[in-house]
């Protein structure tokens, strides 16, 4: 999953990157509100983390603008204002859940993946298909009742195919959601990832479950065809 993150304060903005990096999220930061609504309207995010005291533009005129173009990305705003009325100002920005400042981030993982899944239309913490079963609480995955150990990127690529079956999905989508701005797209990282998954979820099994569709990408099915 891509985030984007749009805090002035460097110490805040490098511990939350490091942090949401070790869970296995790709993270675009931005130091001010004008550059946020720039990445936000380029690029295709899961979810924006959004401060309200920004520098140039601030958050509530942010959310604002990126909801005025039709940017319907999940928004969670974070902030040092606790007033009451700050926080209606936020949601009636359009805003989606309001977090204030400071905050454990256990917590904020919750709001996310809440975020993120209702955005999906994923009814539990718990995705299934073809079965294999994906725990985004517990960070566990089965295959057939089988634990599968996975690192933190092979969970979010798994994540990224169960939550699309049946689906193509190209080496540009699969960046763009699993890796920030910064990765390169003459990489054969894509590749090696995939290769390492599709060992660990197919390996002991008859069916494979993560194919690869020449020219176009890949693709998480049971189909034979």
């Amino acid at each position: 999953m891509r985030i984007l993150l749009i805090e002035d304060d460097k110490k805040i903005s490098e511990a939350l990157s490091k942090g949401l990096k070790t869970e296995g999220y790709a993270v675009d930061i931005a130091p001010d509100g004008f550059k946020g609504e720039l990445l936000a309207t380029t690029n295709n995010y899961d979810l924006i983390i959004l401060d309200i005291m920004l520098p140039k533009q601030d958050g509530w005129q942010t959310c604002t603008n990126l909801r005025s173009v039709n940017v319907l990305t999940p928004i969670l705003m974070l902030t040092a204002l606790d007033d009451v009325s700050d926080k209606i100002k936020g949601l009636d920005s359009g805003a989606d859940d309001y977090l204030p400042k400071p905050f454990h981030f256990g917590e904020l993982l919750a709001r996310m993946r809440a975020l993120i899944r209702r955005r999906s239309e994923a009814r539990s913490s718990v995705l299934e298909n073809f079965g294999v079963k994906l725990d985004l609480n517990t960070h566990k995955a089965y295959r057939e009742g089988k634990e599968i150990q996975l690192s933190t990127k092979e969970f979010a690529l798994l994540e990224l195919f169960m939550m699309n079956p049946n689906k193509i999905l190209s080496r540009e989508t699969i960046s763009e959601h699993l890796w920030d701005m910064n990765f390169d797209p003459r990489s054969n990282v894509i590749e090696s990832f995939v290769k390492f998954l599709r060992q660990k979820i197919d390996k002991d099994f008859d069916q494979a479950l993560i194919q690869t569709v020449r020219g176009s990408g890949y693709i998480f099915t049971n189909s034979q065809e």
